[in-house]
């Protein structure tokens, strides 16, 4: 009995999973497909109406919407294509040719995307038949039937919004982020070659996250357009792509930090005690640990304004940001004296202090205030473009 609870659990979790929500749509919109394609048509087995609904059926409305309005075209064009060439020339080995020319080249011209063979199979099938008018009605009418199903499906059951999940994986990049860097801050005074290897190759593996969060977000940014359950889906959207790109940085300049320790730890090997002396490792570990609470305060920052009230995550933020500058200047006079007394190791310090200079600057919270309302300036420009367009096409027309 105890592991029911953790079995209704893992399943509740996974109800939003996108390969859960792709299997279960498609199932449903086929099956309704076909049912509504008996009725509507005179085939026998309407098995293209399915085809179809599984083809535009996906994880989000917006991507449901442009895969049905793709499909439609270009089964459309294919048709009318064939009907074409039935009446002029019938089937050879050429007029063969010229129609699969032309069918690509005109699914190009319409830009249906992945739907560009399907204009010239469409053409094929329909050109390759007895009674062209017929065929050609059917197909129509049953990619019509398959897309209009599958479009309405998503309609009725909303598809769910993948912000959290998102959000949840821009924070978890943050606390990986913040973990090396806690890891590093801990091990300065007596960090050795191995060590300092294996965090430049932790820091070089988050790039692999960042790819992969990147999808996660595109994602998420997909199923807020049109969404009848998100209402402030454009500002979830800039927030986390923002905060994405921030941690991108980031994750370069810790990646070159590492690069910096490694090499002091290289040039140090063989000799007694650690990279640093400990009145310079001790103020520096400070200094570390202040970028690794500002970095996971980031993260934190960023789901708080997707899901909750910001303000005390951004305290916390600006809190450690004070702190990080503060130990900054600290370690920047501690290590000049070290510049004297080893002025051969002054290129790696500076690189040190520059990369510890850029990512307090990065994680600054009125640098990200000003990137999020230009954000918005350029999106609503943007919206503002789309909705004059049509106005100035008019008034074009109009002077013609």
């Amino acid at each position: 009995m105890p592991e029911v609870p953790e079995r209704m659990t893992h399943v509740l979790r996974r109800r939003n999973d996108p390969v859960v929500v792709q299997t279960f749509r498609s199932t449903v919109a086929a099956v309704l497909a076909y049912v509504a394609a008996l009725r509507l048509t005179s085939d026998p087995a309407p098995l293209l109406a399915p085809l179809t609904a599984l083809l535009v059926v996906q994880v989000t409305l917006y991507a449901t919407l442009t895969n049905g309005m793709r499909r439609v075209v270009s089964v459309v064009a294919g048709v009318l294509i064939a009907v074409a060439f039935s009446e002029l020339v019938g089937l050879t080995w050429w007029s063969l040719g010229l129609l699969i020319l032309a069918s690509l080249v005109l699914g190009r011209v319409l830009r249906v995307e992945e739907y560009v063979p399907e204009v010239a199979i469409s053409g094929m099938l329909v050109l390759g038949v007895t009674h062209v008018t017929e065929t050609a009605y059917v197909r129509v009418a049953e990619t019509v039937i398959g897309a209009v199903v599958g479009t309405v499906l998503n309609l009725v059951l909303a598809p769910p919004v993948f912000v959290q999940p998102a959000s949840a994986a821009i924070e978890d990049l943050a606390g990986r982020m913040h973990r090396l860097l806690t890891d590093i801050s801990c091990r300065t005074a007596q960090v050795n070659r191995q060590e300092a290897v294996g965090w430049l190759h932790e820091a070089r593996r988050l790039d692999q996250d960042i790819v992969r969060i990147d999808g996660e977000l595109s994602r998420a940014e997909e199923s807020t357009r049109l969404n009848p359950r998100v209402r402030q889906g454009e500002l979830a959207r800039l927030v986390l792509r923002s905060g994405l790109d921030t941690l991108e940085i980031c994750a370069v300049v810790l990646r070159t930090l590492c690069r910096s320790l490694a090499d002091l730890a290289i040039e140090r090997e063989g000799e007694e005690g650690g990279v640093y002396p400990d009145e310079v490792a001790a103020p520096l570990c400070e200094l570390l640990n202040d970028v690794a609470r500002a970095v996971d305060g980031f993260g934190r920052l960023i789901t708080a304004q997707v899901s909750a009230s910001a303000e005390r995550a951004e305290e916390e933020l600006a809190q450690a940001l004070l702190d990080g500058r503060a130990a900054r200047e600290r370690i920047a006079r501690l290590l000049v004296e070290e510049m004297r007394r080893r002025p051969d190791r002054w290129q790696l310090q500076g690189a040190l202090l520059a990369n510890i200079d850029r990512l307090l600057d990065e994680l600054d919270v009125e640098r990200r205030s000003q990137m999020l309302a230009e954000s918005l300036d350029r999106y609503q420009e943007r919206r503002r473009e789309r909705r004059q367009q049509p106005q100035a096409l008019w008034h074009r027309i109009r002077g013609a």
